[in-house]
């Protein structure tokens, strides 16, 4: 998964989104931010996102390297995965860019109730299977994640889509 990271340059109907911080109500239709537990010698379970688990699959875990972008960039695709929860979790991550977008009724991706969230590097993330989402992008510097998910199920677990440009643009920008 890699973010476009292209400079934005604006056209006049071009969706321009302000990214917000991490809000757990905005972002449970279509997942989960992952923090570390409130109380020490605690523990914050995540698992229940990877259940049931599709017929066939397998878990699998790798780490991304992601070249950084910069601010304000433009998204003019994204990905989903209809069989599986993908987990990101930054190994070394400054900040990053997390977009996503409900379905319509035909499964296609909204850009209209696009949604986008500006991550620090200590938390992860859960995208929800079926949730449309732009791929990994960090900003200021390279970037690793721990990715988990399923493979291998009943069908295809990668769909991709072009969307009208999307621009994102930091708070304040």
């Amino acid at each position: 998964m890699t973010g476009t990271g292209r400079p934005a340059r604006r056209l006049s109907n071009e969706q321009v989104i302000v990214l917000q911080d991490p809000d757990d109500a905005a972002f449970a239709p279509f997942g989960e931010f992952v923090k570390p537990p409130a109380v020490s010698e605690r523990r914050a379970f995540y698992s229940a996102h990877f259940d049931p688990r599709p017929e066939t699959a397998a878990p699998v875990v790798h780490v991304n390297r992601v070249a950084p972008s910069v601010l304000p960039l433009v998204c003019a695709g994204v990905e989903r995965h209809p069989h599986a929860a993908q987990c990101f979790v930054p190994m070394d991550v400054s900040r990053y860019v997390v977009m996503v977008m409900p379905s319509d009724e035909n499964g296609d991706p909204v850009p209209a109730a696009a949604q986008g969230f500006l991550v620090p590097g200590n938390r992860g993330v859960i995208f929800r299977p079926m949730v449309w989402h732009m791929g990994a992008c960090v900003l200021d510097r390279d970037g690793n994640f721990v990715v988990m998910m399923w493979r291998g199920g009943p069908g295809a677990d990668d769909e991709f889509r072009s969307i009208p440009p999307v621009t994102l643009m930091e708070p304040g920008a």
